[in-house]
């Protein structure tokens, strides 16, 4: 289950918990459920922090698999190319045949390093996505934790104050 989703649930059932008597802030909830509910947040959270470390390493190794794929590229069009020229009789057609293959290298290359760029954006867009949906999700609990404080605090001056006999 989606972490955001989790403590959207913890806080239904905060709100959804019995008041206890005679009190208008305080509620009762299963504290072995609320503590085991809390633990699960916890343990989803680290994941989905590793799946998106491990997404950046996988970008690395695409970028460079694709460094080393165009390096190679490159280096076949330039012995291409020299073993051309070396013949004289096709001189001038290895050196196009050369420049063309070269050329090609660079492009796919390019193109390479655009779709790792583009799905590593993708991905990172994605992830920065849900870490604000998780924030925002945090900070709606908060607020709510500080909301529940405050109405607390009146209750009990109003706790205070003799009966008025």
């Amino acid at each position: 289950m989606d972490p955001l989703d989790r403590i959207d649930e913890l806080i239904a059932m905060v709100e959804q918990a019995r008041s206890v008597p005679m009190s208008r802030n305080n509620c009762m909830v299963d504290r072995g459920e609320m503590i085991a509910a809390l633990d699960e947040v916890r343990a989803d959270l680290p994941a989905d922090l590793r799946r998106a470390a491990a997404l950046l390493e996988e970008r690395d190794k695409i970028m460079e698999a694709g460094k080393r794929e165009a390096d190679r590229i490159i280096s076949e069009g330039e012995a291409e190319h020299a073993r051309l020229v070396s013949v004289n009789e096709i001189t001038v057609s290895a050196e196009h045949e050369g420049a063309r293959i070269i050329a090609e290298a660079r492009a796919e290359a390019q193109r390479l390093r655009e779709e790792v760029d583009d799905y590593v954006d993708t991905a990172l867009a994605n992830f920065e996505q849900f870490l604000t949906r998780a924030l925002a999700s945090i900070e709606r609990g908060r607020d709510k934790m500080h909301a529940l404080r405050e109405i607390g605090t009146f209750a009990g001056d109003e706790a205070e104050r003799p009966l008025p006999f």
